[in-house]
């Protein structure tokens, strides 16, 4: 066992830290979920990782995502999220792929490999490839909701999503699975409604044709509920 994961290792037993060095784990979107996600996941010693994102550091960013800082604006998430994880754990083994998700890429980088999938991509359309291709490849997926516009971190919680209230991603989601014959499926969502006085209209140049105001800490809990979610799946895998 490394030293440094002395600690773990008295929580999880040798078994469970075995597991998770053999797991495997996809993590698309490297934003203010992503970044947490990925770094939870590397810190209880999951062992085989792939991260995925396009994007760079915007100075909106700073107010909550892990690697956001004002000297790593215009830098590659993948790259800044890739650097803390071999830092933390030199033995990883981390595939990087800086791109954005096509309909066709988000069906491909799925595979039958993976253990778990963690989909903390904040747009419908990939979102919603991902969600379907790892259905398809029957690879287990938690997927994140939207946590802009909320405030309040008890109200966060992981349920499926036919169980999920006052989120309008979720909605969006479960309407267009349901098209798709798809009615399962794990999710980290918040039941507080969201504060409609947040929302920013943009004039569609963005990606984003609308969004909620979000805080420092909302985002990094749905990424602690969802590496919570898979780091306690993988403790128990035989």
């Amino acid at each position: 066992m490394a030293k440094w994961l002395e600690r773990s290792e008295l929580l999880f037993k040798k078994e469970g830290i075995d597991n998770l060095k053999k797991a495997n784990v996809l993590v698309v979107g490297l934003g203010g979920v992503g970044s947490f996600a990925a770094e939870f996941l590397a810190r209880a010693g999951v062992g085989n990782m792939t991260i995925v994102d396009g994007d760079v550091v915007d100075i909106t960013n700073i107010n909550r995502q892990l690697i956001a800082l004002h000297s790593t604006i215009s830098q590659s998430k993948v790259t800044l999220v890739s650097d803390r994880l071999m830092d933390i754990n030199p033995e990883l083994n981390l595939t990087r792929i800086t791109e954005f998700l096509s309909p066709e890429r988000a069906f491909e980088i799925v595979s039958e490999d993976f253990d778990y999938v963690l989909d903390c991509i904040d747009s419908v359309t990939p979102k919603l490839n991902l969600i379907i291709g790892a259905k398809r490849k029957r690879v287990k997926i938690i997927s994140c909701m939207g946590a802009g516009g909320k405030v309040d971190a008890s109200k966060v919680k992981v349920a499926d999503i036919g169980n999920t209230e006052n989120c309008f991603l979720a909605k969006t989601i479960r309407k267009r699975l349901k098209e798709v014959k798809i009615d399962k499926l794990k999710v980290v969502f918040s039941s507080e409604i969201q504060d409609e006085t947040s929302l920013k209209m943009t004039d569609g140049a963005n990606y984003k044709k609308s969004f909620y105001g979000t805080n420092s800490y909302m985002p990094g809990l749905f990424g602690l509920y969802a590496a919570e979610t898979v780091i306690r799946y993988l403790l128990k895998k035989e």
